[in-house]
């Protein structure tokens, strides 16, 4: 890790709030801990995904708000610019994932998100895709996440689809450089920009050389090309799934930090922390922190947990009777009635249980997003597309309350 990099990677390795629910998590009080000592306990850096999009909606002051309450170091964000020049926060190319644009522009919802004036992307509803509870909640400019962020929990700043926002490396540099809220993020070392684009991360490292930057890839590359990013990067990002112990020497190799996404369930923080990562993004980091704290990362479980998610079957995803499914288990010493409660996957795809299902103790039961013929050990949602990524993904547990019981992630 450079010298620049540990400066940066202060903040907090602090206790989390002890519940969890759709409504947000409770503010920690700990005195936020340095970088140097959670390096010392062995604990990587922590950020939220997308703000904490396990719990919140993604890229929304809600999200930030749970990210910066769970005690994590930084919380992410992808910014991206208007048709009128506008910074803004959102994630995908187009609006149909995570807004109500069907509603309020209908023929739009594949139209580029930045193809949308500031005035447009204001009418959106960004939240109610997620639960009502947040419905109203709008898409943030980038300003709204310096406004959340603390000398506690500081901001990492994806350029996203930097050739669908032309210039935005020189509007980010601007507002780090002469905005008062980001500025002073900047001086407590609280900011890191990261992306995709090599070319664009190159603009940026030369628009602002003292600003740690992160390379991403899906995959980690070969040591000339991790040795090249070393010449403008600081650090380097990657899919967990994706790395490897060669992988992860060969970027220790080229003198740049590791970062892993997007890490969901505690076996992948244990296996990522095995391989030397320095930071850890993932959807649910109060989950991450009281984990790294030695508490129960789910205290509200109950015995239930997700055992399995069978993402690639045999045959057709969908097919009758034996299509993808997640298998959830009962492991206390009490039956417990699961009636209603909701699989949620990291896109926010939802598989829901049938009424009347009792896990009796040592008990399991598989959910189906495809047809099939309900059983005491099965239930089909009747959905006619695939939920489950085939290549791996990150699956939620919650009551029809809005409790956070468990994560799994393949």
């Amino acid at each position: 890790m450079s010298a620049r990099i540990a400066k940066a990677l202060t903040g907090s390795a602090a206790a989390a709030a002890v519940g969890l629910t759709f409504f947000g998590a409770a503010p920690v009080s700990a005195a936020p801990a340095s970088a140097a000592s959670a390096a010392a306990a062995g604990d990587p850096v922590v950020i939220g995904h997308r703000g904490a999009a396990g719990t919140a909606p993604e890229n929304t002051v809600a999200a930030f708000k749970d990210g910066r309450a769970s005690g994590a170091d930084f919380f992410e964000i992808d910014v991206q610019l208007s048709a009128d020049g506008v910074p803004f926060l959102f994630h995908d190319n187009t609006p149909a994932r995570t807004t109500n644009v069907e509603e309020v522009f209908p023929g739009r919802e594949d139209d580029p998100i930045t193809s949308f004036t500031w005035d447009e992307l204001q009418q959106l509803d960004a939240g109610s895709y997620f639960s009502a509870k947040f419905a109203g909640e709008r898409i943030p400019h980038f300003d709204d996440a310096a406004a959340v962020a603390s000398a506690r929990t500081g901001v990492f700043i994806e350029i996203k689809a930097p050739a669908n926002s032309p210039g935005i490396e020189q509007v980010v540099a601007d507002k780090l450089a002469h905005d008062r809220k980001w500025k002073k993020l900047v001086d407590a070392d609280k900011i890191e920009v990261l992306g995709f684009d090599e070319a664009s991360n190159v603009r940026f490292a030369e628009l602002a050389p003292e600003i740690p930057l992160q390379q991403l890839s899906g995959t980690v590359p070969d040591a000339a090309t991790l040795e090249r990013f070393a010449g403008f990067a600081d650090a380097f990002g990657t899919s967990y799934r994706n790395l490897d112990e060669a992988g992860a020497q060969r970027v220790k190799d080229a003198g740049l930090g590791l970062g892993v996404y997007t890490v969901n369930s505690m076996e992948a923080l244990e296996d990522s922390i095995a391989l030397g990562v320095e930071r850890v993004t993932g959807d649910f980091p109060i989950q991450t922190e009281r984990y790294l704290e030695g508490q129960k990362p789910f205290p509200a479980s109950r015995g239930l947990e997700i055992t399995a998610s069978v993402n690639d079957v045999p045959g057709e995803d969908l097919q009758a009777e034996t299509g993808e499914h997640v298998v959830v288990a009962n492991t206390s010493n009490r039956s417990v009635d699961v009636s209603g409660y909701v699989l949620r996957d990291a896109a926010n795809n939802i598989l829901l249980i049938g009424e009347g299902y009792v896990l009796k103790p040592g008990a399991e039961l598989r959910v189906y997003t495809g047809p099939g013929t309900n059983s005491a050990d099965a239930y089909y949602n009747n959905g006619t597309a695939n939920v489950l990524n085939n290549t791996g993904d990150s699956v939620a547990l919650w009551t029809g309350g809005g409790q956070l019981l468990d994560t799994f992630a393949n």
